[in-house]
């Protein structure tokens, strides 16, 4: 099958047609935390702390590194043949399993183990990937607006706290499947650690393209860029 509509029938969303302008941006407000990454305080009802950048970038606008879901180093193909946790195909996960029809044995295991999470490789003990809840509460039109800008020349979504001002940039890396750069220009994507429980081979992560925002899921084998938070000292205070 041609390679092109593979990726197209594999990939679950679909572009709006709105076209819309961009608007040029500065670089977002941040305040250092440790020796090598900064964050942004958007003000969020968990005190959640965002990273100003994605793993493997030193700017804002930069993609920085690819991952496969539970995968911590970069590559350069992805696929089922080259992904961690997989014997051969969409049935035959090895680890992060919620039910023995997606894997040799289910391990319950839902979300990532922190040897597993790039965020944490990459960065040390203080930062992670993100929670499907930790991306609604970011994407809420109650503590937030995203708008579709630009930096350095690269596109992307600018989310601005409704409540400090305060604001991230996450720029339109796409995806990458086999070895192909998918929706680069035009989809904001980036992995949460969060199993998509009711299909194992899949995991949630943030979408924003035009005219949308919302969290998704894919096949883990596809490399999607890993946007940080910081790792809270007390409990979340998030609802599903």
């Amino acid at each position: 099958m041609n390679l092109k509509k593979l990726f197209a029938a594999l990939f679950k969303h679909r572009h709006s047609a709105v076209q819309t302008e961009s608007v040029t941006v500065p670089q977002t407000e941040s305040q250092t935390l440790d020796a090598d990454h900064e964050w942004v305080d958007l003000d969020l009802p968990s005190g959640t702390l965002w990273a100003t950048c994605n793993v493997g970038a030193t700017r804002p606008e930069e993609y920085g590194d690819f991952f496969a879901w539970g995968e911590t180093e970069p590559k350069t193909v992805y696929n089922w043949d080259t992904y961690k946790y997989c014997q051969g195909g969409n049935y035959n996960m090895t680890k992060y399993v919620d039910s023995d029809a997606w894997g040799i044995r289910a391990d319950n295991l839902v979300e990532l183990l922190r040897e597993d999470d790039a965020a944490t490789v990459n960065w040390g003990d203080n930062w992670q990937m993100p929670s499907t809840e930790q991306f609604r509460e970011l994407i809420d039109k109650e503590n937030t607006t995203i708008e579709w800008a630009t930096i350095s020349g690269v596109s992307g979504k600018r989310i601005t706290s409704k409540r400090n001002g305060n604001s991230i940039f996450i720029p339109a890396a796409g995806i990458r499947g086999e070895d192909n750069a998918i929706y680069k220009g035009s989809d904001c994507i980036c992995w949460s650690r969060s199993l998509n429980i009711y299909a194992s081979n899949e995991a949630y992560y943030l979408l924003l393209y035009i005219g949308y925002d919302c969290i998704h899921y894919n096949k883990r084998g596809y490399g999607i860029t890993v946007r940080p938070v910081r790792v809270q000292t007390k409990p979340q205070q998030l609802t599903n």
